[in-house]
């Protein structure tokens, strides 16, 4: 695809929840839905933001009605673009590390805690640099990362 071609797409902004449980560093992974394009792959929760929402008000509401949680808070950590074949992405990574509730998987999803690296696979493309800033924050070894990078 050209820039010309790219720069005349509209992005979809999308709301994304890196779920930290403190107790043991693990992150919160949850496969897509059927029906949903890249179905059966690992990403981390969130949804589109609509019109009027903020990052954590879109947050709170994909994350209440895919996982039955309520999130303490969430502030945006890191943004992110993907151009999918499907829709051209802007990702705003939100880490959250308190919530409420207990995990349904309401969209069917499976769930998995993980350390890095993770051992589920294939995970979503658009995770996959957020995976990697990870690795480096946590001082893993660039195995962790190389690992990471083979995922999609």
């Amino acid at each position: 695809m050209s820039a010309e071609d790219k720069g005349a797409r509209k992005h979809t902004e999308v709301a994304v929840g890196v779920l930290i449980r403190l107790a043991d560093d693990a992150l919160l992974l949850s496969t897509r839905p059927e029906g949903k394009a890249y179905a059966g792959y690992w990403e981390f929760p969130g949804g589109k933001i609509e019109a009027g929402e903020t990052v954590e008000g879109a947050l709170r509401r994909e994350l209440q009605e895919e996982l039955g949680i309520t999130i303490a808070g969430a502030s945006v950590w890191k943004v992110t673009e993907h151009d999918y074949p499907h829709a051209l992405v802007r990702l705003h990574w939100c880490k959250v590390t308190a919530w409420t509730g207990e995990f349904e998987m309401r969209e069917g999803q499976a769930m998995a805690w993980q350390q890095l690296p993770l051992d589920v696979a294939p995970v979503l493309p658009g995770a996959l640099p957020v995976l990697e800033w990870l690795v480096q924050e946590r001082g893993l070894p660039a195995s962790a990362a190389l690992a990471v990078s083979t995922l999609a």
